[in-house]
């Protein structure tokens, strides 16, 4: 399969996103602070800037989502996961993180914080109708399934 192309303006001065192995699902995305660095307290969220800018291709979204290691190792998330970014957005984009570990997180500037991961997007037209065709799972839902 041939990759999309995404027009990209990388004002951060640090690496373009980019996959780590062949078959990688996400690209790192990283940290643009100018200032340094910054910390997150515990329980503390803040909008972290990336310096990048993008022209998703119609009919695709940018999904960002959380690195595992972040998480398992610090409590360090992505608040809205997963986040999208349409393809009619222009802006920056904006990274938003929320510390739920037990110490305070620094985060650098050039700081792997997430992933981004490219998805086809249909849009739909709802039928508004008085009732649904059955199925054999009927209204089951939260631990419908069982356990097994």
């Amino acid at each position: 399969m041939s990759p999309i192309k995404v027009q990209l303006i990388n004002k951060s001065g640090n690496p373009a996103p980019a996959y780590a192995t062949m078959q990688s699902a996400g690209m790192d995305v990283r940290a643009h602070l100018p200032e340094g660095s910054l910390t997150l307290a515990p329980g503390e969220r803040r909008l972290i800037p990336t310096g990048l800018y993008m022209a998703i291709p119609e009919g695709y979204e940018c999904q960002v989502r959380p690195r595992s290691g972040l998480a398992l190792k610090h409590g360090v998330t992505v608040l809205n996961t997963p986040g999208t970014i349409d393809a009619d957005y222009r802006g920056e984009v904006g990274i938003i993180l929320i510390n739920l570990g037990q110490s305070p997180f620094e985060i650098a500037d050039g700081e792997r914080i997430a992933q981004l991961v490219f998805a086809p997007c249909i849009q739909v037209g709802f039928e508004v109708v008085e009732s649904l065709p059955s199925t054999d799972r009927g209204e089951g839902g939260f631990g419908h399934s069982g356990t097994k």
